[in-house]
């Protein structure tokens, strides 16, 4: 099938090199315009792009979706089907109209749950112990399009969000190949969403960030696995300000004030939370330093209790 495709980041690229690997027609590829990162301020590519172009696929990067350049470039390319994945732009109705098959989307929830920016990290936040991704048509709203297709997995305690997003990019890469060779052979079915059920993703933003060690050792725990690797968890550790990466429930309990450190030593850092529970500090980074086990950082920086 002739296919543009449109994503950005590094969830969109395995969604992209299965589509290609399935042999379709990859006519042209939407991505987000470079941008300057790190001290040098250089250009650099997003991640859809650099694959792209190893595999001799038109790269357009327009700046704007509703000025007709995007349209102009569709119209002459004549794409039967646009997939989008996390692309960062919203569509006008000019463009989801334009191509015969319409556009779908590949969205990591499991719609109509978590529409929006952030879906993989709140489904984490909130204490869900499931997700997955949804393969839908696009619509004017926000995630709102008919559904096509979902698959569902387990969120381990232990996962934290870069890795149940590692997972659900290649989970969409697999069901977004699949919905694209039943259009091909013989149409697809597809069901509205619920809106009663829907809940909104924001973006992350740092003030999520600093803990609150009056909250059960659970919700801190997913805290920390919601906002890895960024804006990331952050306390202060015995006075130094830390970001936190990795955490784990002990199941014990303590008659301590939330914010104790009730254990410092060769075994372990571990803190005192809401209701007396115990959470452990496995991994984490002081101010101006690398990211670090908690004994490591005890090794530097012993704690007399």
């Amino acid at each position: 099938m002739r296919i543009v495709f449109m994503g950005t980041p590094e969830f969109a690229v395995p969604s992209l090199k299965a589509l290609v690997a399935a042999g379709h027609d990859i006519c042209g590829v939407f991505t987000q315009p470079d941008k300057p990162k790190n001290r040098g301020m250089k250009l650099q590519p997003t991640p859809v792009k650099e694959y792209a172009l190893t595999v001799d696929i038109p790269v357009y990067q327009p700046a704007k979706m509703r000025d007709g350049e995007a349209l102009a470039i569709l119209r002459e390319l004549q794409p039967q089907l646009i997939v989008v994945a996390a692309y960062g732009k919203i569509l006008p109705v000019d463009i989801l109209e334009l191509p015969a098959k319409g556009c779908i989307n590949v969205h990591s929830s499991l719609l109509p749950k978590y529409r929006g920016a952030a879906p993989i990290n709140w489904a984490i936040l909130n204490g869900e112990d499931e997700s997955g991704v949804t393969i839908m048509y696009m619509a004017e709203g926000l995630d709102t399009g008919d559904i096509i297709a979902s698959a569902s997995t387990p969120i381990s305690l232990e996962e934290d969000a870069q890795q149940l997003h590692d997972r659900l990019a290649e989970m969409g890469a697999e069901l977004v190949t699949n919905v694209v060779a039943e259009m091909e052979e013989h149409g697809v079915s597809s069901v509205p969403q619920d809106d009663s059920l829907s809940c909104y993703a924001p973006m992350l933003s740092r003030e999520l960030s600093p803990i609150c060690w009056e909250d059960p050792a659970r919700k801190i725990h997913d805290q920390v696995r919601g906002l890895c690797p960024w804006p990331s968890a952050t306390a202060e550790i015995d006075g130094v300000r830390c970001k936190i990466f990795k955490t784990a429930i002990t199941g014990r309990s303590v008659d301590q004030a939330p914010g104790t450190i009730v254990r410092a030593d060769k075994k372990g850092l571990e803190v005192a939370c809401g209701n007396g529970e115990v959470l452990e500090i496995l991994e984490l980074q002081p101010d101006g330093k690398k990211r670090m086990a908690a004994t490591a950082f005890l090794m530097g920086h012993p704690i007399r209790l």
